[in-house]
């Protein structure tokens, strides 16, 4: 089976990688997907919608295994459906992978490029985002500070070690705070090789 040429897009909850991703994904021969997408458009009457449906209807987090099978699945239609061409689309990915189980069962599916960090040292600040954010986009998930603060110490313990997975030589740390335009310049001046 063909690696898929892979650039991940991390960081933190209001980063800013889907705006990232988004920016990327309007260039031709870049394909983003984010991984919300892929429990978004969930068809719960498939064996594997049933299986998410019955760990989250619980409160439970869906094992890496299966989170990694329903992205194949999702990846597959997209291939069939010719939206991306992996012989010369590059796939540009936020979200997934999330942890250091999903990034180890992806080893023999994606080619990382690189590792783009959208670092945000500030906590307030990324707060603030998130807030806004929900308002902006009807995202209530992100409007209660307690959740926020939940999800920022979900992804310190369990994302943060995915960058160390990569290592250093794949990693592009950049800073988060800046402008959209300014961060998606260092994103393309690294692709371009030029940073």
């Amino acid at each position: 089976m063909m690696k898929y040429s892979t650039y991940l897009i991390f960081g933190a909850p209001g980063s800013g990688k889907g705006t990232q991703g988004k920016i990327l994904g309007a260039i031709p021969r870049f394909f983003h997907f984010a991984c919300g997408d892929v429990f978004r458009a969930l068809d719960t009457r498939t064996e594997l919608g049933q299986a998410f449906l019955a760990y989250s209807s619980r409160g439970e987090l869906v094992p890496d295994d299966l989170t990694v099978r329903l992205w194949q699945a999702r990846i597959a239609d997209m291939v069939r459906s010719h939206q991306f061409k992996p012989d010369i689309d590059v796939l540009v990915l936020d979200g997934i992978p999330r942890n250091l189980g999903q990034a180890k069962i992806m080893v023999d599916i994606i080619d990382v490029k690189k590792v783009f960090h959208l670092s945000c040292p500030d906590r307030p600040a990324l707060v603030g985002r998130l807030k806004k954010r929900a308002l902006k986009e009807n995202r209530f998930d992100d409007a209660n500070e307690e959740v926020i603060r939940r999800r920022l110490a979900t992804y310190e313990a369990e994302s943060k070690p995915v960058l160390e997975f990569y290592g250093p030589s794949m990693l592009k740390e950049i800073d988060a705070t800046q402008t959209p335009v300014k961060v998606a310049l260092e994103i393309l001046k690294t692709i371009n090789g030029e940073g």
